[in-house]
């Protein structure tokens, strides 16, 4: 299917490894101008240098920040440009006991969950109203919305993406602009992917069968095995495209069938 990409520019917070540079990828093989992103200026080299290889169609290029620092926030922000697609994709993610969270911690990660979207979002939605075109993707997560026991503190900032997504897409109203949410389920990313190679190493068992055991645990997943990022980044490529103009304001599941919920 022709998505009707070629010639936008798309960033893609988070993006040198795992979902965020399946979706990067995504992008770029629909014909988008990516420029992606990471906290290190060698990660976003090699991701760039992936991306002209596999695309070489458009001039990929990639601008290096932590979310959690202000001041790098600020110089991406001014060496940014004009942006048709964005997609807030980056992310911190971690297993802890409620109790044991800092406020420090909190504030890490609502910063760099939750913050970094408002902040490029506010930087960028009012050239793309401006332009009478645009499209803002949250990467949100299953986890919003079935907020997991054992990592309260990532749930919370899960949720608060989609909500502020939803607030965010009735500024939209009669343009050709969009704000939507993915919600993702289990996904076999790199930081996944080198947990449960540790695991299996550790007890001497194939990797295959260790992410099986992984997954079994997950009683509601209709899938019944990790969800690849390059299904996660199909659905975003459709939503970042004209085709995908009735959709705004919502929630969209790729997550494999683990919320049990209708709607």
């Amino acid at each position: 299917m022709e998505l009707q990409l070629r010639g936008n520019t798309a960033f893609v917070s988070g993006s040198t490894q795992g979902i965020g540079f399946a979706i990067a990828s995504g992008l770029a093989a629909e014909g988008a101008r990516v420029i992606v992103n990471g906290r290190s200026s060698h990660r976003v080299d090699e991701a760039v240098a992936r991306l002209r290889a596999e695309h070489p169609d458009a001039d990929h290029r990639g601008l290096h920040a932590d979310f959690a620092v202000p001041q790098e926030v600020e110089l991406l922000l001014r060496e940014l440009g004009d942006v048709d697609i964005l997609v807030n994709n980056v992310g911190l993610f971690g297993l802890a006991e409620f109790e044991s969270v800092s406020d420090a911690e909190w504030a890490r990660y609502l910063d760099v969950n939750v913050m970094s979207g408002v902040r490029l979002s506010r930087h960028l939605i009012g050239g793309m109203l401006q332009r009478g075109w645009g499209r803002v993707l949250f990467i949100s997560s299953e986890s919003g919305v079935n907020v997991p026991a054992d990592m309260v503190h990532y749930g919370v900032t899960k949720a608060a993406m989609i909500a502020l997504s939803n607030g965010l897409a009735k500024l939209t109203r009669g343009t050709g602009v969009t704000v939507n949410t993915v919600l993702g389920g289990p996904t076999y990313s790199d930081g996944v992917a080198a947990t449960v190679e540790s695991i299996a190493g550790s007890q001497g068992a194939p990797v295959d069968a260790v992410k099986q055991a992984i997954i079994g645990q997950n009683r509601t997943s209709l899938l019944e095995r990790f969800i690849d990022p390059s299904e996660i980044a199909n659905l975003v490529a459709y939503l970042a495209s004209p085709l995908a103009s009735a959709t705004n304001g919502a929630a969209v599941r790729v997550d494999g069938g683990v919320l049990t919920t209708m709607l």
